[in-house]
């Protein structure tokens, strides 16, 4: 193997390989493209194409596609070959700039909420040149936006550029009034943590749920489970550090920064951390890494689980987004540095997030909704549903001061020690971790917890860059026709800090005291995507979207119906999923177990006509009235699949979904998962928690 330095980035075109490949003048003119957004001339494009083209043919590429992110949540690809006909019979090698800028793929069967009918077919691809292209399975991939033939945006990629743009504007006019005039541009960096779960290929394959839903719809509670806190942060076994070293290669190949890999709160569940980087690039590397995680867990008989809650009873699955703003000079927009008190710009910034967050918690909220995710939120393993703010003591005693007019006295910095002279003492911070809270400050950033392991991060980052945005608009607004900027700003700060404190709650987000609470403050508790998704059209989400040009209304409306349709085609595939296990599954083996049990009684009485059976006659009983009350089940949910396909309105069928059919699903499953602690383990009609959990 390639030693670490060589190996990163290998399978990409980035500056390196750039500087090296290009003309000067040509490399110049892509640099200005991206640090600028000034248009690519076609003549540039030509020779970027055929310099990329050589590239890819020297590390075995025949094959090139436009790799972009449609609104089903995983990315899309259309490969052609690099050969064109040659005048002798033969072939030659091309790839032309038009090839590079332009793709026309086949619209007509991704979601598209109605932006266009299914007989207008056409489609655009983009390049989007300030991510680099990349070799992935034999073929050169170069991401690129995706749109429809009237223009509108039909991926996730288009409208976190936008709203990278918006930010951007917006905070360079804050930026310069304080008299920066070295920075050119604001940036948005996210890092994401990724948690997934690993089971056994083997086991997988037995289970029709996981195959088709990515959850476990039915599942006995197992003796044990994530009680013992032994899982976490332990050493990994060694079929899983062997998957996780070749998934560390895969990705370093890419140029993604994999940094941190680690167990998991629950049994068989598993986290990578990378490095820091730009939205736009970490969303791309975030896809990517999701799609390397099941391609090499598959080299390794293990199934990759990104869904947010594969199994009941143990935590599930998150995607914490920490995301941050820095000028293009290095400047961290949010590190309250050395005085937060005394820092101005800090505080401007971080209370235009305050007040973002207060004011379009909806729009952080559905930014996150997903089937899978609704039944995460709020169980005791991450957020609730309930949009609050983690500052910690020192931040929050400094708003306070500011608000109630007080001096700060500036703490001193503590000092840990830990009662051991050979270990050495270290400055603690000024703020604690908090896992309970949706959007905790964590030393310079902030960590949004609520989005689902499987969800693009791209939707969190637009409605975060989108609402931030607004609130600094109209910060500048107000600052720049200030006669006395000092007194101007104090007065802001302040006024914002009263009216948006209610969103502040630094304690525990899992006590159910804090959902009253927060009732109490009039914060939004929108526990499910059904309540969560109709607020995107809420006329106040229209007017910050549409102000910023981040989506147009007819592209709000589009991804509202999208969202919704996925919603509700997630449950169906679950709902149909549920019958098929009971019917052909469940049932039978129940009735086998009961036969054989009811042989067994005959033949005991029939040899000890005094014998006592009354264990395995109650076991009988109890079995056969649960395998009533699962037929009974069935028929309850075939008759709610056809009334949830009689809604017109996805928003009206959605609602049925989340308040009818989820609960009689719910139902179903109690009466499968007591009838699975009875049945004797041979009968069982599919692998168990404990296999699935705990047999790697």
């Amino acid at each position: 193997m390639k030693k670490l330095p060589e190996l990163f980035g290998c399978m990409v075109f980035n500056d390196t390989i750039m500087r090296q490949r290009l003309p000067e003048n040509t490399y110049q003119a892509l640099k200005r493209c991206v640090k600028d957004g000034t248009p690519l001339d076609l003549n540039v494009a030509n020779i970027v194409a055929n310099a990329m083209k050589d590239w890819a043919v020297e590390h075995g590429v025949t094959h090139y596609t436009h790799w972009f992110q449609p609104m089903t949540g995983v990315t899309a690809e259309k490969h052609d070959s690099f050969i064109s006909p040659a005048g002798d019979g033969g072939v030659i090698m091309e790839f032309s700039g038009k090839e590079l800028v332009k793709g026309e793929p086949d619209a007509s069967s991704f979601p598209s909420g109605g932006l266009r009918a299914t007989f207008e077919a056409r489609g655009y691809t983009a390049w989007d040149p300030t991510s680099y292209a990349f070799i992935k399975d034999g073929s050169l991939c170069i991401p690129t936006a995706f749109c429809s033939y009237t223009g509108e945006a039909l991926d996730k990629k288009t409208p976190l550029l936008r709203s990278m743009e918006a930010l951007d504007r917006q905070a360079m006019r804050i930026v310069r009034l304080f008299g920066n005039t070295s920075a050119r541009h604001v940036i948005t960096t996210v890092g994401p943590e990724q948690e997934y779960f690993l089971v056994d290929k083997a086991l997988f394959d037995q289970r029709l749920d996981l195959v088709f839903c990515g959850r476990t719809l039915f599942g006995a509670k197992p003796p044990k489970g994530q009680e013992l806190d032994d899982h976490y942060f332990g050493a990994i076994k060694p079929r899983i550090a062997a998957f996780m070293r070749e998934l560390d290669e895969e990705l370093w190949k890419l140029g993604i920064l994999a940094k941190t890999e680690h167990n998991e709160a629950a049994p068989a569940q598993h986290e990578l951390a990378p490095v820091f980087t730009t939205t736009n690039i970490a969303a791309d590397h975030n896809q990517l890494t999701m799609e390397m995680m099941k391609k090499v867990a598959l080299r390794h008989g293990l199934v990759c689980l990104l869904h947010e809650k594969p199994f009941a009873g143990v935590n599930g699955s998150g995607k914490h987004n920490n995301w941050s703003l820095s000028t293009d000079t290095g400047l961290n927009l949010l590190d309250p540095g050395e005085s937060p008190a005394e820092n101005a710009q800090f505080l401007l910034f971080l209370t235009a997030v305050i007040k973002a967050v207060d004011e379009y918690q909806e729009l952080l909220r559905l930014s996150v909704a997903t089937a899978g995710n609704d039944h995460r939120l709020g169980a005791l393993e991450a957020p609730p549903a309930v949009i609050s703010i983690f500052l910690g003591s020192e931040l929050s005693a400094i708003l306070e001061a500011i608000e109630t007019g007080q001096p700060y006295g500036r703490r001193k910095k503590e000092v840990m020690t830990v009662g051991v002279h050979t270990l050495p003492a270290f400055p603690k911070d000024t703020t604690d971790r908090n896992r309970t809270s949706p959007f905790a400050f964590t030393g310079n950033k902030f960590e949004f917890r609520m989005p689902g392991s499987a969800l693009s991060i791209s939707g969190p980052n637009i409605v975060l860059n989108t609402i931030v945005a607004e609130s600094l608009r109209q910060f500048a607004d107000e600052l720049e026709g200030a006669a006395d900027f000092t007194q101007a700003i104090n007065a802001l700060i302040k006024r914002t800090i009263k009216k948006h404190k209610r969103i502040i709650f630094n304690g525990n987000g899992y006590d159910e005291a804090w959902v009253e609470e927060a009732a109490r403050r009039g914060l939004a508790n929108l526990r499910t995507t059904a309540e969560a998704m109709p607020h995107f059209l809420d006329q106040k989400s229209m007017e910050v979207f549409t102000r910023h040009m981040v989506f147009s209304e007819v592209e709000i409306r589009s991804r509202t119906e999208i969202m919704l349709e996925s919603y509700n085609k997630t449950l169906n595939i679950e709902v149909l999923t549920m019958i098929d296990m009971i019917q052909k599954q469940i049932l039978p083996a129940v009735f086998r177990y009961i036969r054989d049990v009811s042989l067994s009684i005959t033949a005991m009485k029939q040899a000890v006509p005094d014998a006592s059976c009354t264990a395995a006659e109650e076991t009988v009983r109890r079995l056969s009235a649960l395998a009533d009350e699962l037929s009974s089940g069935v028929q309850e949910l075939n008759v709610q699949y056809e009334q949830a396909h009689a809604f017109a309105s996805t928003t009206a069928c959605a609602r049925f979904y989340a308040d009818s059919v989820i609960p009689a699903m719910q139902k179903a499953r109690a009466a499968a998962d007591e009838i699975e602690s009875l049945l004797g383990d041979e009968y069982k009609p599919f692998p168990s928690y404990s296999d699935l959990l705990f047999r790697i």
